[in-house]
């Protein structure tokens, strides 16, 4: 088994190696600039407030911090409500924007570290992902589970993933999508992941030239 998943993740790894080479992948940008207000703005209805242990579960949430927004039927947090150190479970009409894209799904536990949204992790049959890409195609993918990660801009597609960019289409059991560059890109394989034989398939379009209808055709040849 050990040796299986080695030549998985070797697999995987000389694959996007050749890919990078191939200016099919992109590579990842450092962690995006602090907003200038970093302060977290939570709503909702409180539906149970237990103080004693710094918990609370409600409903009708909207949270957001600089780009982020996550809203949810229901939010259970745990650990805090000062968000040092905090978690919650989210679930249903799950829906996360940030940096241009967007994540649904049935259900998302949201992790907060020194008062930041750190990462968030959705699970649905499938979570869904979307983002408007800036040469006007629109990066459309699908897991059972997606992760995001906030420092690097990276959302991570976790078994049966699907993911439509521009011409390209990706289908594999785990791979990962930068919403800066706005390009796959090589990323480490997740623990316990279900990665399969750590294949990868691509399918890139060619270029279709601009052909004009046979109407206009018709026209040209007359004199």
């Amino acid at each position: 088994m050990a040796t299986s998943s080695r030549n998985s993740s070797a697999l995987f790894r000389a694959t996007t190696g050749a890919l990078l080479a191939a200016g099919l992948l992109g590579v990842a940008e450092g962690a995006a600039a602090p907003c200038a207000n970093q302060e977290i703005v939570l709503e909702g209805k409180p539906l149970e407030m237990d103080y004693r242990n710094n918990n609370a579960v409600l409903r009708d949430v909207v949270i957001t911090q600089c780009s982020v927004r996550i809203q949810a039927a229901v939010a259970d947090i745990k650990g805090g409500l000062n968000f040092d150190n905090s978690h919650m479970t989210i679930s249903g009409d799950v829906r996360i924007t940030a940096e241009g894209g967007s994540l649904s799904s049935d259900k998302a536990v949201v992790s907060f570290r020194n008062k930041l949204i750190s990462a968030a992790t959705i699970t649905g049959t499938p979570a869904q992902f979307e983002q408007k890409r800036e040469d006007g195609t629109t990066a459309r993918g699908r897991a059972n589970t997606i992760d995001y990660d906030t420092a690097s801009g990276t959302v991570s597609f976790n078994t049966n993933a699907f993911l439509s960019y521009g011409r390209n289409e990706a289908t594999g059991q785990q791979f990962s999508y930068n919403i800066r560059t706005q390009s796959l890109q090589p990323g480490q394989v997740k623990p316990g992941a279900n990665t399969g034989d750590g294949r990868v398939r691509f399918v890139i379009q060619p270029d279709k030239p601009l052909t004009m209808p046979d109407k206009d055709k018709d026209k040209e040849k007359k004199p």
